[in-house]
């Protein structure tokens, strides 16, 4: 929350703080995106056929 007190003392333009959000949710969806493609491509851990039930 460092963010909050550099804006606070320092007021940015409007596109500005737009510009730095959208980066930021970038690089969130991107690293959201990374983590679904690596957990689609490994194996599953768990069975899901309910063999292991009977």
């Amino acid at each position: 929350m460092s963010q909050e007190a550099v804006a606070s003392s320092q007021p940015k333009g409007l596109l500005q703080q737009m510009e730095e959000l959208m980066a930021a949710l970038n690089a969130d969806l991107s690293q959201l995106d990374a983590d679904l493609q690596q957990s689609t491509t490994r194996p599953d851990a768990s069975p899901t056929d309910g063999s292991e039930t009977a």
